[in-house]
C-alpha cells in the first residue's frame, strides 16, 4: 500500500480507468465489471478491481485537478506497476459544433501549468495521448456510432476561470473542450513509459451555457466507459 492507495500490490490491475469522482468509479465498476472488489477507500477516494471480458481492470478515482490526479497516477505507475491509464471524465465544450453528451477523445492537452512544470523549466512540453489507445478508442467510438470529436483539449488549473480572453484564443485555435487533469496524466505516462488517454463526455458548453445536472454527470456516461475499455484491450 502507499500513502493514498490502500490496496495490496496484486489488487491493482495493469489497466486503470481514472474518473475524477470516486462515486463515478463505484458506478462504473458496478455497471461494467464482474467480480468487483473494493481495493481502496483511503480519504474516500474509492478504487475497485474486477474483470471486463476476462481482462483485469481497476477503476480508481483521481479527485479534481492535476495536483490530485498526479498523486494517484504517480503511485499507480511507480508503486503498483500500472501500464495503461485512461481518464474517463466530463468536460466543457469550446466549439459550437461540439454538443452536450458528445465524446471527445483528447489527442493533446494544452495547459498554463501542471505539477510537472518544474521538470521542464523553460521548455513548453507538449503532452499527448498514446497513439495505439487513441486509434483504438476512435475505432470503438465509430463502431458504436457515438458522436465523437478528436483533437486538442485544454487542462485548466482552476475551475472558476476568469480569463475570457484566453478562452477566446483557445476557441480560435480549435481547442475542443476544457477539463482539469489530462495534461498531467499524459506527462506522467510519458515519464514512466506507460500509455495514457483521456476519453471525455461533454457535460456543459462554454458558448451556449447548456449543462447536465450533477446526477447525470455521475451516471449517464456509459458510452465513454465502454469506449475506454474497448480501447484498452484492443
Amino acid at each position: 500500500m502507499t500513502i493514498h492507495i490502500g490496496a495490496k500490490p496484486d489488487q491493482i490491475a495493469e489497466t486503470v480507468l481514472m474518473p475524477g469522482d470516486p462515486y463515478r468509479a463505484k458506478w462504473a465498476a458496478e455497471t461494467f465489471l464482474k467480480d468487483v472488489e473494493l481495493v481502496n477507500e483511503v480519504r474516500g477516494m474509492l478504487g475497485f478491481t474486477g474483470t471486463w471480458n476476462g481482462n483485469r481492470v481497476t477503476i480508481q478515482g483521481s479527485g479534481m485537478g492535476m495536483p490530485s490526479l498526479s498523486i494517484y497516477a504517480n503511485e499507480l505507475l511507480k508503486d503498483y506497476g500500472a501500464k495503461t491509464l485512461i481518464r474517463i471524465g466530463s468536460c466543457g465544450a469550446m466549439q459550437p459544433y461540439v454538443g452536450i453528451r458528445d465524446v471527445i477523445i483528447a489527442m493533446t492537452s494544452s495547459t498554463l501549468s501542471t505539477p510537472s512544470l518544474g521538470f521542464f523549466k523553460e521548455l513548453n512540453y507538449a503532452p499527448c495521448a498514446d497513439w495505439s489507445l487513441l486509434r483504438a478508442a476512435v475505432n470503438a467510438a465509430e463502431a458504436k456510432g457515438t458522436k465523437t470529436h478528436v483533437g486538442g483539449i485544454y487542462s485548466a488549473d482552476v475551475f472558476y476561470d476568469e480569463r475570457p480572453d484566453l478562452n477566446e484564443q483557445m476557441m480560435r485555435h480549435g481547442i475542443l473542450g476544457v477539463e482539469m487533469e489530462a495534461a498531467e496524466l499524459y506527462t506522467l505516462a510519458a515519464r514512466f513509459n506507460a500509455r495514457a488517454l483521456a476519453v471525455l463526455t461533454v457535460s456543459d458548453h462554454l458558448i451556449t451555457g447548456e449543462a447536465l445536472p450533477s446526477e447525470d454527470r455521475e451516471r449517464s456516461f456509459g458510452e465513454m466507459v465502454e469506449i475506454a475499455l474497448e480501447a484498452a484491450f484492443t
